[in-house]
């Protein structure tokens, strides 16, 4: 294992990689700890953060062009940029079934699944744990 196709990326690739793991860890965290309290909420902040900040360093890369200079990345960077308010909206108005299936929703999906596929050959996630 070795960063050096990570730190060699550009900038854009560094913070979305960088936050997508910061996410994920907190993510395994708000879904394991007690929910209701302080540090779930503070946490539960920080996590949103980085999850709009992955999903808006998401445009500035362009690795994959399927359509022009956008993929199917950029498609769920702009659904987790929908889903995120609500989320957070359905934990002010106290609808924590719905807040919990859209942030379990959001968890799932663009940290779990996409960030499997950084994991296929020719990807630098590839490259990081498994070597050139």
């Amino acid at each position: 294992m070795t960063l050096a196709p990570l730190l060699s990326a550009s900038p854009a690739i560094q913070f979305h990689a960088f936050a997508a793991m910061t996410a994920f860890g907190l993510g395994v965290v708000q879904l394991a700890a007690p929910k209701g309290t302080l540090p779930h909420r503070t946490i539960g902040w920080i996590w949103v953060a980085l999850m709009a900040g992955v999903s808006v360093s998401a445009f500035f890369i362009h690795q994959i062009r399927l359509w022009g200079p956008w993929s199917p990345i950029h498609l769920l960077a702009i659904f987790t940029l929908t889903v995120l308010p609500i989320a957070v909206w359905h934990a002010h108005r106290h609808e924590v079934g719905k807040h919990r299936n859209r942030m379990v929703t959001l968890f799932i999906g663009a940290l779990v699944i996409a960030g499997a596929f950084t994991f296929l050959p020719g990807r630098i996630m590839h490259a990081v744990v498994l070597g050139p």
